[in-house]
């Protein structure tokens, strides 16, 4: 039996890792096998910086069953320093303090359980610089 799917990506879950396109120079987080620009099937994996400001964020109230003990939470679209624009959860934040432009680094963190006695899945979100 193979191991669950997450259990296999969970390097990319628990690291800002994309894949890079050297034909076209695009990147892509999460991390895909071809290039959705060009088909390239030769994409390289590249690290991500940890670091980035936010451009827009959303409050999420209806959600998916695994997330739904969290929600109400925000969604953020962040372009991290080198350039390359992810949609991630923030963390460690209250409504009054989140407004466009501020500077958010990223962080592991629980992000759902999988029931009462199931496994606990982590990942990386964004909270704030201090």
């Amino acid at each position: 039996m193979s191991a669950p799917s997450y259990w296999r990506e969970k390097v990319y879950r628990y690291r800002l890792i994309a894949t890079y396109c050297e034909n076209c120079n695009k990147k892509f987080y999460p991390p895909r096998p071809i290039c959705l620009y060009c088909n390239n099937q030769n994409l390289k994996e590249v690290k991500l910086p940890s670091t980035g400001t936010l451009l827009e964020y959303v409050q999420v109230f209806q959600t998916f069953p695994e997330f739904s003990k969290l929600a109400p939470y925000y969604l953020g679209l962040i372009k991290l320093d080198d350039g390359t624009i992810i949609v991630a959860q923030l963390t460690d934040v209250e409504r009054s303090e989140l407004k466009e432009g501020i500077r958010v680094e990223a962080v592991f963190r629980k992000m759902y359980e999988d029931g009462e006695a199931g496994l606990i899945y982590y990942g990386i979100k964004f909270r704030p610089l201090a």
